[in-house]
């Protein structure tokens, strides 16, 4: 039986800030908690490469922790969880090997295994220690606004993503993720920082956890409303296993087209076509809502050799990327919902109450 460990650390190792997310390999094992004591002892949480290809978390971190050296006198105690350096090293979202490091938290659905029981050691550390916030920044591969999402519509989580980014996706799927899985604990939030590389991204990212840190608490109180634009994950997008595909003109089952990622946050009207079909003996994808339930014919039609919308959505995380597709998902759709802000929600899912869905929404990018 595999066995696996994490480590914990009450420093930052010797020239690990030297070192690129490709090279932490050569230092960390594998998770890696980080604990550095600030004067406000509440630790803010700072997850980055649970997936080994999104980069910028490690160097937004690394650049955080150059500002404030030596570490000793951090505005705030920060942990810092360092997900997957072995995946890094090969800069691959995670290695055929594992499972993907952030479907493995508690309340997801992976089978149990010695990954389930390590991340399960690693919420119950993280959730002793009463943090101020949860952040775990993440990267797409195709082209994306930044973002961030949480799972519970409260005003402190709607705050705290605000001050990333005025678009906030409500999401309760995929399950096992470390934000959803600490949302009853604290304010948690995912950050979606664009493309990983982009000196725009690791900038972004560094300002608003200079931010956190400086937080002497995150005000419950009733954000504005032109504060946030949120929107709702009603349903994942996957390419069937056995399908064939690709992108442009190429002689696959499925030839999506080469621009497809230019979709993301834009608002489609029914009849967008995806791309075009080659074969229409088998139908080569499908949509799952929150619950499980397959909603392929609510938005997709194959009908005319190409795949086709057939309603006003709006997808996200669209990706050109053929591993990450297989590995993971083509996309989410998404519904734009309007928030009540003179009340507190915590309303079950799918929808909670004091949302509404926008009655019509437009055709143009948010």
């Amino acid at each position: 039986m595999v066995s696996l460990e994490f480590t914990e650390l009450d420093h930052v190792p010797e020239g690990l800030l030297e070192l690129p997310a490709s090279a932490l390999h050569q230092q960390l094992s594998g998770p890696t908690l980080i604990h550095l004591r600030g004067r406000n002892r509440q630790p803010l949480v700072v997850s980055v490469i649970q997936h080994g290809n999104e980069i910028t978390g490690w160097e937004a971190v690394r650049r955080l922790l150059k500002n404030h050296a030596p570490l000793n006198d951090l505005p705030r105690s920060l942990l810092i969880l360092i997900g997957n350096p072995l995946a890094a090293k090969h800069r691959l979202r995670r290695l055929d090997d594992q499972p993907d490091f952030n479907r493995c938290w508690p309340g997801g659905n992976e089978m149990d295994s010695a990954y389930t029981r390590l991340f399960r050691q690693i919420y119950d550390r993280i959730r002793e220690l009463r943090p101020l916030a949860v952040i775990d920044i993440h990267n797409n591969t195709g082209l994306n606004p930044h973002y961030a999402a949480v799972s519970l519509i409260r005003s402190d989580y709607l705050r705290l993503a605000s001050l990333f980014s005025s678009k906030v996706v409500y999401f309760t799927m995929p399950t096992g993720t470390l934000s959803l899985s600490m949302s009853d604990c604290c304010p948690s939030l995912t950050l979606e920082c664009g493309m990983a590389g982009e000196i725009r991204g690791t900038d972004h990212t560094l300002a608003f956890l200079e931010t956190c840190l400086h937080m002497e608490n995150i005000s419950s109180k009733p954000i504005a409303a032109d504060a946030v634009h949120l929107f709702h994950m009603v349903a994942t997008v996957r390419v069937n296993d056995n399908v064939l595909f690709g992108f442009g003109r190429v002689p696959a089952e499925l030839a999506l087209r080469d621009d497809l990622d230019t979709f993301n946050f834009c608002e489609l009207p029914a009849g967008t076509s995806f791309g075009k079909l080659n074969n229409h003996t088998r139908q080569p994808l499908f949509a799952l809502n929150p619950e499980g339930r397959d909603v392929t014919a609510d938005y997709f039609s194959f009908e005319r050799g190409e795949v086709e919308t057939t309603r006003e959505t709006m997808p996200s995380m669209l990706t050109l990327d053929r591993r990450v597709i297989q590995q993971d998902c083509l996309c989410y759709l998404m519904d734009r919902i309007h928030y009540e802000f003179e009340q507190e929600v915590e309303g079950p899912d799918p929808l909670p109450e004091g949302i509404r869905r926008s009655d019509r929404p437009g055709t143009t990018p948010v």
